[in-house]
């Protein structure tokens, strides 16, 4: 997939790498207080929808989502996204979600679940764009305290985005 910035400039998001893994421990660590470690990332290599944005050949953002099976069936499990501060709004975590809903997708997910700190406005209302709604609050989820709100994204409810 491939977007276009005002300034003519492409995003393409494609499948991670090993290669792309110190660049991607590097980017979690710019967004997050409590980053992934590269080990967690690794573990993570062989996911379904573990994906990367490359923009002017730099990775600028990431998803983690693999697939679990749960008492209804499959699962998809948003675990990690991630934009580099300075590549913000401008459509690249969209993009990375999408992507990594389409990917779920044609492994027959039909639901797909999350967790967003509390505090995180922005993510929150993207994830609702895509259709995923509050499910419940996961008390003192983040190593800092602060609780997780679980979204839950039932492509069966809203059709396959």
């Amino acid at each position: 997939m491939t977007i276009v910035d005002p300034c003519g400039t492409e995003t393409n998001v494609r499948q991670a790498t090993l290669a792309d893994l110190l660049d991607v421990t590097v980017l979690e660590n710019r967004c997050f207080p409590y980053p992934w470690p590269y080990t967690a990332f690794e573990r993570h290599l062989d996911a379904p929808a573990f994906l990367v944005a490359i923009h002017d050949e730099q990775l600028v953002g990431h998803v983690v989502g693999d697939v679990r099976d749960d008492f209804l069936g499959q699962l998809g499990h948003i675990k990690d996204l991630a934009v580099d501060p300075s590549m913000r709004r401008r459509g690249i975590g969209r993009q990375l979600l999408a992507a990594a809903l389409r990917v779920l997708a044609r492994t027959n997910v039909d639901r797909t679940m999350l967790e967003v700190r509390e505090s995180n406005d922005p993510a929150i209302e993207l994830y609702r764009s895509f259709g995923f709604e509050h499910q419940r609050v996961h008390p003192g989820y983040y190593e800092d305290g602060e609780d997780a709100i679980v979204m839950l994204r039932d492509a069966r409810k809203i059709g396959r985005r």
